[in-house]
């Protein structure tokens, strides 16, 4: 199952050159089951990473535009009343998917952005009075411009925590840009692109996690981690306690990419920043300036012992 998953990795990671890392960390996201946000400077392939996962993993597609003039119901559906049968007719809005790319969701208005937490957390959409179930399986992909950009709603904390991990793709390097002006149009790759894997294996490999061993000095482990974000002074808030029941599912992820049956440290240090940077917000000093969440997440990772 999991030769399928590095399979798919393989194939993103043709589209999206020079970026292994991210791929992975967007793979081990997904298997986790959890929400994925991107957050980077327009242009650097955030979309095309969400479409072409989505393609390796055979799973439905569809991608909204965050506007300032985008309503819930835009993304959620509309309640139309028929003539010919006299009554209303619920249309479903493009949230019915199984990849769902929220595309630039800090440009539309709290309002809207709030109409994806039940869909995020829930599974599901209520709509006139009644309750709707998504597909299984369910991602949200959001990109997210930086927030010094014109036109942009910050999101609020209590929907940040509902992502799993968020990541940046950066500038690529000089060898992987030369690349991609050498190479193919990268919308005419993801035509090209087929199913690595099927959505009904990738709900197998997502149970099998539960088979992932988690030792009990592991547990400890990502215990303190979550106890010092609290008591080190580095952050307004420390992480929750859902926070730290991610940080060890995403580390579950990881120890499968990598073929083990066990979770190390090493698995949770490498999700810990795409997993808590975007959940801790540092605390300014005296001067008014921050470390970046990033950075001080890697010093807590160094302040606690293994």
């Amino acid at each position: 199952m999991y030769t399928k998953l590095h399979a798919a990795a393989r194939q993103v990671g043709q589209v999206i050159v020079g970026k292994e890392l991210q791929v992975r960390q967007s793979l081990a996201c997904l298997l986790a089951g959890g929400h994925l946000l991107l957050e980077d400077l327009p242009g650097v392939g955030k979309t095309t990473l969400s479409h072409a996962l989505a393609l390796s993993l055979g799973l439905k597609f569809n991608r909204i535009q965050f506007t300032s003039d985008l309503l819930p119901a835009d993304v959620a559906g509309v309640s139309i009343y028929e003539r010919e049968l006299n009554a209303f007719n619920f249309h479903p809005g493009p949230i019915f998917t199984q990849v769902l790319l929220a595309d630039e969701i800090n440009r539309a208005t709290p309002k809207t952005q709030s109409g994806l937490l039940e869909a995020m957390e829930e599974r599901q959409v209520s709509a006139d009075g009644v309750t709707r179930a998504l597909p299984e399986p369910f991602f949200v992909i959001a990109t997210q411009n930086p927030t010094h950009q014109v036109g942009t709603f910050p999101l609020p904390e209590s929907q940040l925590d509902r992502f799993l991990m968020c990541i940046s793709l950066g500038y690529p390097d000089a060898a992987a840009e030369r690349a991609l002006l050498m190479g193919e149009d990268r919308r005419q790759m993801l035509k090209h692109l087929g199913p690595a894997m099927s959505a009904a294996e990738l709900q197998a490999a997502q149970q099998g996690l539960r088979r992932i061993h988690a030792a009990p000095a592991l547990i400890d482990y990502v215990h303190a981690l979550a106890q010092a974000s609290r008591q080190n002074g580095f952050f307004a808030e420390g992480l929750s306690p859902r926070a730290a029941l991610a940080l060890l599912q995403a580390a579950r992820a990881w120890a499968a990419l990598e073929g083990r049956d066990h979770v190390l440290p090493e698995d949770v240090q490498a999700v810990l920043v795409p997993v808590c940077a975007h959940r801790l917000r540092p605390v300014k000093s005296s001067h008014g300036t921050a470390l970046a969440s990033r950075d001080l997440v890697l010093q807590l990772q160094k302040s606690v012992p293994v």
